[in-house]
């Protein structure tokens, strides 16, 4: 990182530093707007002293940062191809990094200033995807600005993870009512009372759980976010992962043509031969590189962008073939031995360095300390007509965490902690004396926000990216 300052002008480098704490900042807020639902039900349930619990969400936050692999954040930064939009002037790219970052902190800082749990997930994949939309409106714009086959898996995973934890939350309290025999747990705290020691540990446990899973899924958005930043304004020195040997690159890209080789064209549609000779054209470009004994130690810096694209366009189109069942091109053996290879061939693009993800766990974890009173509060009191039981607090988060931690770990998909979790308390409400048990005017308010926020942040960020364009 410091090599790269060394060698940008100095007011590149004040725009990059600008941007990078921009981006620390929407993980700041993302820390009290999101963990804030993670501590209201042990804050409620009087199982833990609000700043004991928001200590120990922010601890368990920062430990999840680090579990949560890389999956998410690649899903964030390969949202928007950067590759297409960065050009010859790198204050354009620092116009749509800006615009991205500035849309997505005030739309979150809005709905928090409202008290409104609203999903910052929902809100940074909007933001980004304004930014493709205004890319788009361009003259000089070619291609596509948006992968929009990645957009939808993540917008039907946030559309949803809410009914997700809504009905699961619901099963869960009937499931409790029938093999839990003490009612104690089905009971409203008793003044500021703690409940029983084996009631109050699952709650700590399900608080600690949500708050460590949310690290995992939204940690990761911040990863990718900071990526974003550093690919779009100094791509010669983050577009691929410096600490892999150019030599273990050029054996995975053979690994990968010796299964392509195999592909038998014949057996292609139409379109799927172009997606073919593409990615022969790209494997031949890059093995070109390779073949220089100059670039076998260190590909040049000049050199990194355009290894990275060759790459990204090689599995693109890769992957696509090999997921057409209709027109199988590969045995089942050969198409797995394939994915496999394009994997190792992705870690030279999809990765973070350590800085990242340690000034994002900070970040977050810091956020989760500060400013959570206003949702805490909605959460609490504000979604159903009665005081949270124990076990609603309990399913609500159990369901939550399971959610989120299945996304992250399986699916490999952002979701939305907000969503999930206020939509699990409306479950509990509903399961304990249906649906007359909710507020009305909360839940619209919070229907709003989720209708409002997709629309608002693309034309809000759009709007920026082409204003900042204009200036820069």
């Amino acid at each position: 990182m410091l090599e790269a300052f060394s060698q940008i002008e100095v007011g590149l480098a004040i725009m990059l530093v600008l941007c990078l704490l921009c981006a620390f900042g929407f993980e700041f807020v993302n820390g009290f707007h999101d963990t804030a639902n993670a501590v209201a039900t042990v804050i409620y349930t009087n199982s833990l002293k609000a700043p004991y619990a928001v200590v120990l969400s922010g601890l368990c936050n920062f430990a999840g940062v680090f579990v949560g692999g890389i999956a998410v954040a690649m899903g964030i930064v390969n949202l928007l191809p950067v590759e297409s939009l960065i050009d010859q002037n790198v204050y354009h790219s620092v116009g749509m990094v800006l615009a991205m970052l500035l849309t997505a902190i005030l739309w979150n800082l809005g709905t928090w200033w409202l008290g409104i749990p609203c999903s910052s997930s929902h809100t940074l994949i909007a933001s980004i995807i304004g930014v493709g939309v205004g890319y788009s409106l361009l003259p000089e714009a070619t291609g596509a600005a948006v992968d929009w086959g990645k957009a939808s898996e993540i917008g039907l995973s946030l559309l949803l993870s809410p009914v997700c934890g809504f009905g699961l939350t619901v099963i869960f309290m009937f499931l409790l009512r029938s093999l839990v025999k003490s009612e104690k747990i089905f009971s409203q705290p008793e003044g500021k009372t703690p409940p029983p020691t084996w009631i109050r540990s699952m709650l700590i446990l399900t608080c600690g759980f949500v708050s460590f899973s949310h690290g995992s899924n939204d940690g990761q958005k911040g990863v990718g976010l900071v990526m974003l930043i550093l690919i779009g304004i100094l791509p010669t020195y983050f577009a691929l992962d410096t600490r892999l040997e150019p030599k273990d690159l050029a054996q995975k890209l053979q690994n990968v043509n010796a299964y392509v080789l195999k592909i038998d064209s014949t057996k292609l549609a139409k379109s799927d031969r172009i997606k073919l000779a593409k990615a022969n054209q790209n494997i031949l470009a890059l093995g070109t590189v390779l073949n220089n004994p100059d670039n076998l130690d260190k590909i040049k810096d000049k050199q990194r962008f355009e290894v990275r694209k060759d790459i990204l366009v090689i599995s693109k189109n890769l992957t696509k073939i090999i997921n057409n069942e209709d027109q199988p091109a590969l045995s089942e053996a050969d198409a797995s031995g394939l994915k496999r290879e394009i994997s190792k061939l992705r870690t030279h693009t999809d990765y973070a360095p350590a800085w990242v993800t340690i000034c994002i766990a900070i970040s977050l974890g810091l956020g989760t300390m500060v400013g959570w009173k206003k949702i805490v509060t909605t959460i609490g009191e504000k979604i159903g007509k009665e005081h949270l039981t124990y076990a609603q607090g309990a399913s609500a988060e159990i369901v939550a965490a399971s959610t989120i931690a299945f996304s992250t770990f399986i699916m490999k998909l952002p979701v939305s902690t907000t969503q999930i979790l206020s939509s699990g308390i409306a479950g509990s409400m509903v399961a304990n004396k249906g649906l007359k048990n909710l507020q009305p005017d909360t839940l619209k308010s919070i229907a709003i926000a989720w209708v409002l926020t997709f629309p608002v942040c693309v034309v809000t960020s759009a709007s920026l990216f082409l204003f900042f364009r204009w200036v820069f």
